[in-house]
């Protein structure tokens, strides 16, 4: 059941640590604690796999960091997420996206203020956030830009977030009080 209160939205409820299996408590224990980790802990079958897929983009991935924030941070503004975008503003500036490059990513309609490589990501971002389907010209591009391993991986990525985004935006799911990241 949807956790309500008087004159509140539902939303659907993060965890408290007895309704989790030790394991994954152990697992959140080792990730930052940030809401979204606890949400996906709601469905305890895909918390590991989901946990593990987000690490393999954020960690693993031969697409450099800043590439992959520029392309998270059109998904969010394109997908409308919050929450997704908060957090990954920290990150992008930790990996290098200077604030006149976030206020960029941040304005409707395409992005053309970035430099060649940052309105390409927006315009892969855009395209599968909006179009679910990368154009032909769009794929073309980052494959000649990244090489398929990193076109395959912004692709994932950029699937990825469009999938959080949506768990996190129909599960309302909250800011941290105090930034974690």
């Amino acid at each position: 059941m949807a956790a309500t209160t008087a004159g509140d939205s539902p939303r659907i409820s993060l965890p408290k640590d007895s309704e989790l299996t030790p394991e994954i408590r152990s697992t959140l224990e080792a990730l930052p604690p940030l809401n979204v980790f606890r949400m996906m802990a709601r469905a305890p079958a895909s918390f590991q796999p989901l946990v593990e897929f987000a690490l393999s983009i954020l960690l693993k991935s031969e697409l450099a960091a800043r590439d992959r924030e520029i392309a998270v941070l059109r998904v969010a503004q394109a997908t409308r997420a919050e929450y997704e975008w908060v957090q990954h503003v920290a990150l992008a500036k930790r990996v290098g996206v200077r604030q006149e490059e976030i206020d960029r990513i941040a304005e409707p309609g395409p992005v053309t203020g970035l430099d060649a490589a940052g309105n390409l990501l927006c315009r892969v971002a855009d395209e599968i956030s909006r179009d679910v389907r990368l154009s032909d010209e769009a794929l073309a591009q980052i494959i000649e830009r990244y090489g398929e391993r990193q076109a395959s991986e912004l692709i994932l990525c950029c699937a990825y977030f469009n999938m959080l985004s949506r768990v996190l935006e129909s599960c309302r799911v909250e800011l941290e009080a105090e930034a974690v990241l």
